[in-house]
């Protein structure tokens, strides 16, 4: 069995590439794998602790995260693709654009 501070610290690692995806990238699709990697690594962190702990708290709350994460992808590329068929970009610069 693996300390429970290898969990950690690959979720710390994995957040980070999360945080400098967004902030660095201007495509959303990368934005948006981004985000999604960022809920990997916190879904991680509660795999880990209910582990360590015994407890299935954390494995039913990273099920529900999971489940809304599915939902959040449909509609998120649902929109990019609508966007992209309007601006022909799903550039993040140009989005600003779409206020009405």
């Amino acid at each position: 069995m693996a300390p429970i501070s290898y969990y950690l610290v690959l979720a710390i690692i994995m957040f980070f590439i999360g945080i400098l995806g967004v902030l660095i990238r201007r495509n959303a699709l990368i934005v948006f794998m981004s985000l999604e990697l960022m809920f990997n690594a916190a879904n991680l962190v509660f795999v880990a602790f209910s582990r360590q702990y015994q407890a299935l708290n954390g494995q039913i709350s990273v099920f529900f995260v999971m489940t809304v994460a599915a939902a959040e992808v449909a509609i998120g590329l649902a929109l990019m693709v609508t966007i992209f068929r309007t601006k022909h970009s799903i550039d993040v610069d140009q989005m600003n654009n779409l206020k009405g």
